[in-house]
């Protein structure tokens, strides 16, 4: 050690003396190169200390930020800051258990630095608290090691056998990494055993030849129970055992060698799989627990439990099975409580670890004091649900009851727990309703136990009085459940005459189940009441069910009313239809007579080349050109872009179009519903979507048929029927689902009647409460998903990331995230919570979207009776003039619709529905000849 001192005091002097420029050392002999290297050494010196003090200030607003610190770390680790990173790496490892990586690296970085007995002593205590944080057997390794070096000082040699002692206990069982400790434990007492030898030639004292034997026989042990663990590559230590040994391998010994190789046959197939499988590897060490279970050796339980919570510190789930072993299997105070302690600082966020660690210090005999701080720390870890709060105040409100002694009359316990149960019921108000919008025990749980506590164990029924009226009063007074459990607590600790009124009340408040409290109002005075309590009661409770009664006819007539409005306006929708379909027809004959009166080579009316294809226009003899007014009508009344150019060449030949409207249409067939995607959301302004759409889903495999949907005019609709051979290409279609095609996300769907099957949804995401996905809200719409998914895989395994766009395709600032498990997704809500990306401060949550709540009958009843009806537009929308393309003969002839009152549409007898006829067909010649007339 002392040649060590000297190396880093001559390291140390070589340094000093390169910074002052010793001609020596090379200071003076730098060239051009020199100086520009050195300038921009500094420049990212300068860029570094900037990087230090942006994220020391991060950490003062936030010092639970875990990237935060390890990035901190990292940088004063680069810059040899050796004060600032022991204070960055003390403070981190006060919030959060470090990993076995950071351990390792400040554990060496201050073994280089120790260089006194004191300063080794502090790292004997790092020591300590590393392998505290979790079972890793590479920290127990380089403990005993370390430990080695202090041999020299007093009682050196039985620490050193200590430490190696301790380390086989808590990771000599690891089938994998064993080996290695009980290796080096072998080789430390073959070196001691060295140095006891006596010189050659000379004869060995009594002394000298017990302390051999003693030696030998604790080598032989070594070996002995080494053999006896089932490890891999155990049949090369029992080779070495073999040779090492000049006796015959004991009997004993080789029996539990056998045993072992068994049992380590039976642990191979586990272990292979945790080699296989990917992080985190939760199932397969969950199987491997199973297996333990079974069979039931409590240290090999322990090791597994630990072995995958190394890999998996973040699984609440994990950390609740294995401090429930701990708690009701081995019960040892300090194991256990040192569990739980891990367990809170690894999963903050989750109450039922901290219920549990608050119960196993009870059950410990842990000082008051502690349990009471340790519950202020449970209020400060940041629960994610408003219920969370409720459940340790409960908790910790019941630890407290257990120590009330209520055989005396009054206690400093008693007079501790009234003031919890008042704190308690002040933080939900004020804390817990402010940060989640609710309290989180809305039947108020807390101050129904309190006023049981002082009906039942203090006698004070008039305290419990007043707690149940305040509970009333947070709008609990019309549930008849919550009215029986003070009559039940009445009837149990009070009196008659306060049972009484507690169910007059109840009958006058109750809306959800009034007959109920009736009942047992009138049972209460069947058996106790007077014969004027009996007719009071019958009087409060015939009133009371009458008046129900009434209102729920009321509804029911309502209902009803509501039920003959959607009836009524279904029918009027229905003529309405038909008006439009007359109104339409009559429209395009009126057209067809204007444009025959200006075309004198057209012939007359009624032709049914007109009617069928109004949208056509015929050459004339001369030069086949259109009139301007001809061309005016042609774009204003049916919609083109403008009038096709004439083809000089020839004059029957027609201009190439995209237009569709010559193609038939061709029906859907239902029976090939499981061989047909409906694919939808596409571009209008898609050519050729059969040739397109083929393309692209000849990968799903062989397409049978492409049928696009166009409108009247030919324009494509933007959705389309594609029909596979199979239905497996069918299925595998459904995977280009939000695929983007020029510019826009593809919607891929089954094809499904809805009206056969009115519950089938498309939408194929989670309406539910995902606790392994996260809803993020404020994201900039230039952010991607590979930049998301940086930001979000530095808190745990990211399995899926989705960007909400529009119909369009364009981002709203919306994203899921979803996580390999509930732990970290809940480990990301508080580490991103309120982030800046681009500018922009994110919202992070638990993905758990609000229900959608459809109308009732009435409801919609209601909304359709004041809703404005929709205008029925033409196919160029709405028009700048508005003026009514009816003849007014039409107009006077159609039935008029009865003036609304009050919301109420009053049909006269002669325009009800019974007595509506279908208006008379008329032909062309027929409408021409009756607007001529007129």
């Amino acid at each position: 050690m002392a040649a060590a001192g000297a190396e880093a005091a001559a390291a140390a002097e070589e340094e000093k003396r390169m910074a002052e420029g010793d001609p020596e050392s090379g200071g003076d002999s730098e060239d051009e190169g020199d100086s520009d290297s050195s300038g921009d050494g500094e420049d990212e010196e300068k860029e570094n200390e900037a990087e230090i003090q942006r994220l020391e200030e991060q950490l003062s607003i936030n010092a639970f930020d875990y990237n935060c610190h390890l990035d901190l770390i990292k940088l004063l680790r680069q810059e040899g800051e050796l004060v600032k990173l022991r204070r960055a790496r003390q403070k981190m490892s006060e919030l959060f258990p470090l990993t076995e990586e950071i351990w390792l690296d400040w554990l060496k970085d201050e073994i280089k630095m120790a260089s006194e007995i004191s300063e080794r002593e502090k790292v004997y205590e790092l020591f300590e608290r590393a392998v505290k944080d979790y079972i890793c057997p590479e920290i127990w390794l380089e403990y005993a090691q370390y430990s080695i070096g202090g041999i020299g000082q007093e009682g050196g040699i039985e620490k050193v056998r200590s430490i190696f002692e301790r380390a086989l206990t808590a990771v000599g069982l690891h089938v994998t990494k064993g080996t290695a400790l009980w290796e080096a434990y072998r080789e430390f007492e073959n070196a001691i055993l060295e140095t006891a030898q006596p010189a050659p030639g000379s004869v060995p004292s009594p002394e000298q030849q017990q302390m051999l034997c003693s030696q030998l026989e604790r080598i032989h042990t070594l070996f002995r129970r080494q053999l006896g663990i089932p490890l891999l590559d155990m049949e090369a230590s029992y080779a070495e055992y073999e040779e090492w040994s000049e006796d015959p391998i004991p009997e004993t010994t080789i029996k539990n060698y056998k045993k072992a190789l068994q049992q380590l046959e039976k642990c191979k197939p586990y272990e292979e799989a945790l080699l296989g499988a990917e992080t985190p590897k939760l199932a397969e060490y969950q199987a491997y627990i199973d297996f333990e279970l079974k069979a039931g050796d409590p240290a090999r339980i322990q090791l597994i439990y630990e072995r995958a919570l190394a890999e998996n510190c973040l699984v609440p789930d994990l950390w609740a099975r294995y401090n429930q072993y701990l708690d009701r299997q081995l019960k040892v105070k300090e194991l256990v409580l040192s569990a739980h302690d891990r367990a809170v600082r690894n999963c903050p966020w989750t109450v039922g670890l901290w219920i549990q660690y608050l119960l196993a210090m009870e059950r410990h005999g842990v000082d008051h004091c502690i349990i009471s701080d340790m519950f202020e720390k449970a209020l400060n870890a940041g629960f994610i649900q408003a219920t969370d709060y409720v459940e340790i105040w409960q908790a910790y409100l019941d630890y407290l009851r257990r120590r009330v002694d209520f055989t005396q009359d009054s206690s400093k316990e008693l007079e501790e727990l009234r003031s919890a149960f008042a704190r308690a019921v002040e933080y939900l108000k004020q804390e817990v309703e402010e940060r989640f919008s609710e309290s989180g025990d809305p039947s108020c749980t807390i101050m129904q136990n309190w006023a049981r506590v002082e009906a039942r164990l203090c006698n004070n029924m008039q305290k419990a009085r007043e707690l149940w009226d305040n509970i009333m009063t947070k709008g609990n007074a019309k549930y008849a459940n919550m009215w029986l459990e003070y009559y039940n607590l009445e009837r149990a600790h009070g009196d008659t005459q306060h049972c009484r009124k507690a169910l007059h009340r109840a009958v006058q408040c109750t809306s959800d189940y009034p007959e109920h409290v009736c009942e047992v109002l009138l049972t209460l005075e069947r058996i106790e009441g007077t014969l004027e309590d009996w007719d009071a009661a019958v009087q409060k409770t015939e009133n009371r069910l009458a008046r129900v009664n009434e209102q729920r006819a009321k509804a029911a007539e309502k209902e009803a009313a509501l039920a003959r409005q959607e009836e009524e306006k279904a029918e009027q929708r229905k003529q309405s239809r038909a008006e439009k379909k007359a109104s339409k027809k009559a429209k395009k004959n009126r057209v067809g007579e204007k444009r025959k009166a200006d075309d004198d080579d057209e012939g007359e009316w009624g032709q049914e080349e007109e009617e069928e294809q109004p949208s056509k226009r015929h050459k004339g003899d001369g030069d086949g050109l259109l009139l301007e007014e001809d061309m005016e009508l042609e774009t204003g009344l049916f919609g083109r872009s403008g009038p096709e150019k004439p083809d000089h060449s020839t004059n029957q030949k027609e201009k190439p179009s995209t237009s569709r409207k010559d193609v038939p249409k061709v029906l859907h067939d239902s029976s090939k519903d499981n061989i047909t995607v409906f694919v939808s959301n596409l571009s209008y302004n898609m050519t050729d979507p059969e040739v397109k759409l083929k393309e692209l889903f000849e990968s799903c495999g062989e397409v049978a048929q492409i049928r696009p949907v166009f409108s009247n005019k030919g324009t494509f609709r933007g959705y389309c029927y594609v029909e596979f051979k199979d239905e497996k290409s069918a299925l595998q279609a459904l995977g280009l689902d939000r695929k983007v095609v020029e510019g826009r996300p593809m919607f891929v769907s089954p094809c499904v009647d809805k009206n056969k099957n009115p519950d089938f949804k498309v939408f194929r995401y989670s309406t539910t409460l995902e606790k392994h996905k996260l809803f993020i809200s404020g994201l900039p719409f230039s952010c991607t998903k590979e930049e998301l998914e940086d930001i979000c895989k530095a808190h745990g395994n990211v399995k899926d990331i989705r960007l909400v766009t529009n119909r369009a395709g364009k981002p709203k600032g919306l994203a899921y995230v979803e996580f390999e498990n509930e732990a970290q997704a809940s480990q990301a809500v508080l580490k991103m919570d309120g982030l800046t990306i681009k500018e922009h401060v994110i919202k992070v949550a638990i993905s758990n979207p609000p229900l959608r709540k459809l109308p009732d009958k009435a409801e919609a009843g209601r909304a359709s009776q004041f809703a404005v009806p929709r205008q029925i537009y033409g196919a160029r929308g709405k028009g700048r003039t508005q003026l009514s393309m009816m003849p007014r003969a039409l107009q006077r002839q159609s039935n008029p619709v009865a003036k609304a009152e009050n919301g109420m549409v009053q049909n006269s007898p002669a325009t009800s529905s019974e007595h509506t006829e279908e208006p008379k067909k008329m032909s062309n010649a027929d409408f021409a000849k009756m607007l001529l007339n007129k």
